[in-house]
């Protein structure tokens, strides 16, 4: 049977490559994109919608019946700081507005993403575990921690197979990004290329856990073709990446550009958000649950989003 799948908040750094991805797997018409702006260059089928409109919502359900929903609406990191109130009610009022319309209309599976931003100062910095302490002290990481305490008790308590991942940092090329801590080496890439030197706003040392797109969207939909019975884990998966600092960032870089510079602000806020992050983590369990493999490391990634933002 074929599969209708919405994309809620499809015009993010995610949801641009997500959709791509799973039209590519299910046809282009299986496919919804949702957002509440049009794309400047819409690939349809796309739909406005607003995840806090719950009587939108439901006409979107009932009009596509779907069998997969995908909700990456949310207010980031660093953007959440500057409208906490703002950043809550979208991250929690449009999750549980979605998971209500999921049970309601019997969906095969939902995906949702949390975020390394769920631990805090008290969690273990390096190769944090799965489970540990977390006491998050941004909004944006209170809300992603209640979101994954949400979609374990939407399973257990009305069976609804909710998958999820605490994404690290994500870099590409094909989206600009959302507002996050880790926006920064996104921005490098484009300011190396267009300016030759950049300004970090974070310091040169501060090592965080990263991935390129296209393992972060590939170890999406494997999640989502796995069985059932091999998710142990119902809140949301630690995903490691590669762990870096600006620094190295930027030495990687000059192996393409040798000419480029780096320099560092002090006292941007987001450096305390960085602080209060992992420095790397243990993802052990998606390995074993569902054969999670890393593809890219920071050399990879480093030439291809140089070659893909030159073209």
């Amino acid at each position: 049977m074929a599969e209708t799948i919405l994309v809620l908040g499809s015009n993010g750094q995610i949801g641009t490559e997500l959709v791509s991805a799973l039209r590519q797997v299910h046809g282009t018409n299986q496919v919804i994109a949702c957002d509440i702006k049009e794309p400047l260059n819409a690939s349809s089928p796309f739909e406005l919608s607003d995840v806090l409109d719950k009587d939108g919502l439901l006409q979107l359900f009932k009009k596509y019946q779907p069998t997969q929903v995908y909700l990456l609406a949310a207010l980031l990191s660093a953007i959440g700081e500057q409208k906490p109130k703002k950043a809550w009610e979208l991250n929690m009022d449009g999750l549980l507005n979605v998971l209500d319309l999921c049970v309601d209309f019997k969906v095969k599976r939902v995906f949702w993403p949390s975020s390394i931003a769920v631990f805090g100062p008290h969690s273990p910095r390096e190769n944090t575990p799965q489970y540990c302490v977390m006491d998050p002290n941004t909004v944006y990481g209170f809300s992603k921690l209640a979101g994954e305490r949400w979609c374990e008790y939407y399973f257990q308590k009305y069976g609804l197979d909710v998958r999820s991942i605490r994404y690290p940092g994500l870099i590409g090329w094909k989206a600009a990004p959302g507002g996050g801590t880790t926006d920064y080496a996104v921005h490098i890439f484009h300011e190396a290329l267009s300016k030759g030197s950049y300004a970090c706003f974070l310091s040169a040392q501060t090592a965080l856990p990263m991935m390129y797109m296209e393992d972060a969207i590939r170890a999406t939909l494997e999640l989502m073709d796995a069985q059932a019975e091999k998710i142990t884990v119902r809140s949301s998966y630690n995903l490691g990446g590669i762990s870096f600092t600006p620094e190295m960032l930027a030495a990687e870089i000059r192996k393409h550009i040798p000419e480029f510079t780096i320099s560092y602000v002090d006292k941007d806020p987001r450096q305390a958000i960085a602080d209060s992050w992992p420095k790397s983590i243990d993802d052990s369990f998606a390995q074993k649950d569902w054969s999670w493999k890393l593809k890219y490391d920071l050399a990879e990634m480093t030439s291809d989003m140089i070659k893909n933002i030159k073209k």
